[in-house]
């Protein structure tokens, strides 16, 4: 399941971002690849330990907090700290598929990559290729999106980033654990959350049959849930 977040970041915080990007120093992207990854990966990362990308994965993660779509979506438990990489003209990362396990580094804990995620940092009119292609079981799905919005998928997926051609293609990227580790349960329960949020909307909160809905979701959630 594929899954858009909009406006996680705000315009001006895109903004921010970037003034603060600009300002660093890049590394090659090669620096966290898998072995098979790194054959394909051509761009460039802001340093993982570095001040820049300490600042800006914090307040990404403090946006992440404050976006329903995005908790509805992801369920997160785990979160990697989130790294940012840069594409420029005949940049590109060929098909590949992220690894199973992340650990963090300078820490002991392990992320089972339940789901991958890219956070958009340059307006789609900005660049010339770069198009993250996913692919799934009905076929491959393009996406380039606005600044600010982000895209999850299940890191099982083999996707790829198109080559750029003119332009600059900046994004954070990340992968997270999921306390549903289920693909098609953890689907299931956001298509259910995004129906009783719509209803609530129409009838209230207090209605009897958006209650009785939200109690079949959160007793779904503490069976599956890994916590």
């Amino acid at each position: 399941m594929l899954i858009c977040a909009p406006e996680v970041l705000s315009k001006q915080e895109v903004a921010y971002f970037r003034a603060v990007m600009a300002k660093a120093e890049w590394e090659d992207g090669c620096a966290t690849a898998g072995a098979q990854s790194a054959l394909v990966k051509n761009n460039l990362q802001l340093p993982q330990g570095g001040e820049a990308a300490r600042e800006l994965g914090e307040r990404v993660l403090e946006a992440l907090a404050n976006s329903p779509m995005f908790i509805s979506a992801a369920l997160p438990q785990k979160i990697f700290p989130p790294l940012f990489n840069r594409y420029g003209v005949g940049h590109g990362f060929g098909l590949h598929v992220d690894n199973a396990i992340r650990g963090v580094p300078g820490t002991p804990v392990r992320i089972r990559t339940d789901l991958s995620c890219t956070l958009f940092l340059s307006e789609a009119d900005e660049y010339d290729g770069g198009e993250l292609v996913i692919e799934d079981r009905v076929g491959e799905q393009e996406v380039k999106l606005a600044a600010g919005d982000l895209v999850l998928y299940p890191s099982t997926s083999l996707h790829l980033v198109r080559e750029v051609t003119r332009g600059e293609r900046i994004a954070s990227f990340f992968w997270l654990q999921s306390m549903i580790r289920d693909n098609v349960a953890r689907a299931l329960l956001f298509d259910l959350d995004q129906a009783i949020q719509s209803l609530t909307e129409r009838l209230g909160a207090g209605d009897p049959a958006c209650v009785k809905l939200s109690g079949v979701y959160h007793n779904l959630v503490r069976g599956w849930a890994e916590t």
